[in-house]
């Protein structure tokens, strides 16, 4: 079992930026990818970003690219979102999600384990 907590959620002015962390705990000495994904009311959960397990791969949705960065610092079993130029189309409850696996993916049925997540909410 994996046990994730985000933190690093608040309100913020469009054009602000918000740093997201994903700290796990258990099994943590499995090799596994992890991913960001968010939901904002009333629409599906939608992939955000990925990184690999050695973090030599990431993958982002075309809405955040150049705006998000994924990173991770295995040494410490924590993943982070640098979010950046927010909009108020970002607006979500973003949640980690742990893959027992090395490779990245962007689907949210690949991924086994996912914290209970945290809001984001940027006004205009």
């Amino acid at each position: 079992q994996v046990q994730l907590v985000e933190s690093g959620g608040g309100l913020v002015q469009a054009g602000g930026s918000l740093r997201l962390s994903c700290a796990a705990s258990g099994r943590t000495n499995s090799n596994y990818a992890m991913g960001w994904f968010r939901q904002a009311p009333g629409k599906d959960r939608e992939f955000v970003a990925t990184i690999s397990k050695n973090g030599g791969i990431t993958l982002y949705a075309d809405s955040v690219k150049g705006r998000f960065t994924i990173s991770r610092d295995n040494s410490k079993n924590t993943v982070f979102l640098q979010m950046n130029s927010l909009k108020p189309e970002d607006t979500a409850v973003y949640y980690c999600a742990a893959r027992i696996a090395v490779t990245a993916r962007t689907t949210p049925s690949t991924y086994d384990y996912w914290g209970q997540g945290t809001q984001v909410t940027v006004s205009s």
